[in-house]
């Protein structure tokens, strides 16, 4: 009777254990398509990093664990659900996120802006591009003209400073429509519009396909633009351990990325159909946009400057305190957790770094504003050149031994802004060096200024095979 007793004892505390074990709901709402979020989404699921980290001790030791992933195309659908209380992790870019601040204000909770994932303190990344065959070659040609933008976007929020540092009215010198990416792509190959603004990676994403071409690159407004993550307030006061587990799998995907930027960009384009070429545009060493998680001083601004237009936009009708919003606790924790200095990283500004040798003359590559890129179909990794030249060079010898390339890569003179390079304009000295540049004005610029000649792509490419050979310098 005593073993029975004891027998039955056992069974009712277990029972008892069981009922007490938590289960405890994890829902992230990720943008897949928008690449840049992929540190703080995408590569997280597909790698089982958050399961890695979350908490096994002390209140969470019985706890049962409800992952939940869903992908959205834009912020806005994301915010919906979350103020719905379906997510309690999200992410998006600065200006939609101020948007998910009033919402959640509004509704009577409150989110928390937690890190930073990716952007540009110099404003690369979103972009305005027009039809392949358009004659529009500035910003300048599109008064008058329609514009598409996915309405609440960061795009949204480029494009109206765009207009307004053009001396235009909004209203009245330009036709706005709202466009999802997939919707202004489509109208942009129809060409039913005259142009269309948008964020990562879609204003290089139509050019890389062909039927677009960028006129317009935010780092010429000056306004830094950067995706991070949104944590429910109340979630974050009562599972604060989540929170950090889920910044330490945010962290260790970052590491992956740069550790083999060819095969993460390959990864990303197995989930989203984005090709892996742009992928690495953005996530290679010298890339559009740098991952980030430390809260640079721009991006607050950014934050709060997203929080001045959409109060004057009449979006919100109240001043936002977005000190209060942005918190960031939880990855400075993260940050001591991983053995890292979060101190260090906030005042580093560097691009994701390159180190490495000219795969022609064997050079230490020393200038970041000349160095361009050849990946060959069939080789694991990017080749690099310490110069545009060097680089075309070995695209016709690769192409002349049949091989397949599979893009070329080029940086702006200017800016350093990463490039396509057959979307390119390019400059030759008397010597034969090349410089690439975005926009062909700052081509005839250039070459006004010191002399050469205004190549496009194809041209340059031709030029090659027949100029004098340059230094790589």
């Amino acid at each position: 009777m005593k073993r029975r007793s004891i027998i039955a004892g056992l069974g009712l505390l277990l029972l008892f254990g069981s009922a007490q074990a938590e289960t405890i709901r994890v829902a992230i709402g990720t943008q897949d398509p928008t690449i840049n979020t992929a540190t703080g989404g995408l590569i997280i699921r597909e790698l089982k990093l958050l399961e890695k980290y979350l908490p096994r001790d002390g209140k969470y030791k019985d706890a049962q664990w409800d992952i939940q992933w869903k992908s959205f195309t834009s912020g806005p659908p994301l915010t919906n659900e979350q103020v719905a209380g379906k997510l309690d992790i999200g992410s998006m870019a600065d200006f939609p996120a101020v948007l998910n601040y009033a919402a959640h204000l509004k509704a009577g909770k409150k989110t928390l802006f937690i890190t930073a994932l990716s952007g540009s303190t110099t404003g690369s990344g979103n972009g305005i591009v027009v039809p392949a065959n358009s004659p529009v070659h500035s910003l300048a040609d599109l008064k008058g003209k329609q514009i598409s933008v996915p309405f609440g976007s960061t795009a949204h929020n480029l494009l109206l400073r765009a207009i307004t540092a053009q001396g235009w009215d909004p209203e009245k010198d330009v036709n706005l429509v709202s466009q999802a990416p997939d919707v202004g792509g489509s109208a942009l190959q129809a060409n039913k519009i005259d142009a269309h603004a948008d964020f990562v990676p879609f204003a290089e994403l139509f050019p890389y396909r062909g039927f677009a071409r960028k006129i317009y690159d935010g780092a010429q407004a000056r306004n830094p633009t950067f995706h991070g993550t949104l944590v429910d307030a109340e979630y974050a006061a009562k599972y604060p351990e989540v929170v950090v587990a889920y910044l330490r799998a945010s962290i260790e995907a970052d590491r992956l990325v740069a550790a083999e930027p060819e095969k993460f960009s390959e990864l990303i384009e197995k989930i989203t159909g984005i090709e892996a070429e742009v992928n690495y545009l953005f996530h290679g060493p010298l890339g559009i946009q740098t991952r980030d998680q430390t809260w640079k001083p721009e991006y607050r601004a950014a934050t709060k400057t997203a929080a001045a237009t959409l109060k004057l936009l009449k979006r919100t009708d109240t001043d936002l305190d977005i000190d209060a919003f942005i918190d960031d606790r939880f990855i400075r924790a993260a940050y001591q957790q991983a053995g890292l200095d979060y101190e260090a990283r906030l005042k580093d500004y560097g691009r994701s770094p390159l180190k490495a040798k000219d795969a022609k003359t064997g050079e230490t590559i020393s200038d970041p504003q000349q160095v361009a890129q050849v990946w060959i179909a069939g080789e694991p990794q990017v080749r690099n050149y310490a110069s545009p030249r060097n680089a075309l060079e070995a695209a016709k010898a690769a192409e002349a031994a049949g091989k397949k390339v599979r893009v070329v890569y080029a940086h702006d003179r200017n800016t350093g802004i990463k490039l396509f390079a057959n979307q390119a304009w390019f400059t030759r000295d008397a010597k034969g060096s090349l410089s690439a540049f975005l926009l062909k004005e700052d081509a005839e610029a250039w070459t006004k200024a010191k002399g050469g000649t205004v190549l496009d792509y194809a041209a340059a490419s031709a030029a090659v095979a027949t100029a004098p050979v340059a230094s790589a310098k």
